[in-house]
């Protein structure tokens, strides 16, 4: 491994540092989303998909800088080689660790909120289910809340 140029390591603090806080306001999404989908309003869960996919991309646009900046260096791309390029820079690597824990936190999250979806649209399909059944019975009440019968059995004077 070479040493990096100066200018090539205040590039990868940036970016460390930039993702850092790309992933706070990915965490403060996800956040959201699950106070959303607790208290069950989902009006504003397109608004903040949208802007969850965005940060996403722009994270994923970090990401890929930071590959780059580290493949020229011939350096892979991972926390092993990173936590060695930053030995030396205790505060990227402060930076990076913390980056790495908001990452793992992110995960957590968004796993919690696909349960949470996943339990909401069983939910909901288990409502549509109930609804649709009803709908192939036939009205118990008339129009006057007189009750009628629902025989199945063959009309009168059928054969």
């Amino acid at each position: 491994m070479q040493t990096p140029a100066p200018i090539e390591l205040q590039r990868l603090a940036f970016l460390i540092e930039a993702e850092s806080s790309q992933l706070r306001d990915f965490l403060a999404l996800l956040e959201r989303e699950e106070s959303l989908l607790v208290s069950g309003d989902i009006d504003g869960l397109p608004a903040l998909t949208a802007e969850k996919n965005e940060r996403y991309r722009q994270l994923q646009r970090l990401h890929d800088d930071r590959a780059r900046l580290l493949g020229r260096g011939g350096l892979a791309n991972d926390a092993a080689a990173l936590r060695k390029l930053c030995a030396r820079a205790p505060k990227i690597l402060a930076r990076w660790d913390e980056s790495l824990a908001l990452a793992a936190r992110a995960r957590e999250r968004n796993a919690i909120n696909g349960r949470l979806i996943a339990e909401r649209m069983q939910h909901n399909q288990g409502a549509l289910s109930v609804l649709l059944s009803a709908a192939n019975h036939p009205q118990l009440y008339d129009a006057g809340g007189h009750s009628r019968p629902t025989g199945s059995g063959r009309s009168l004077g059928s054969a």
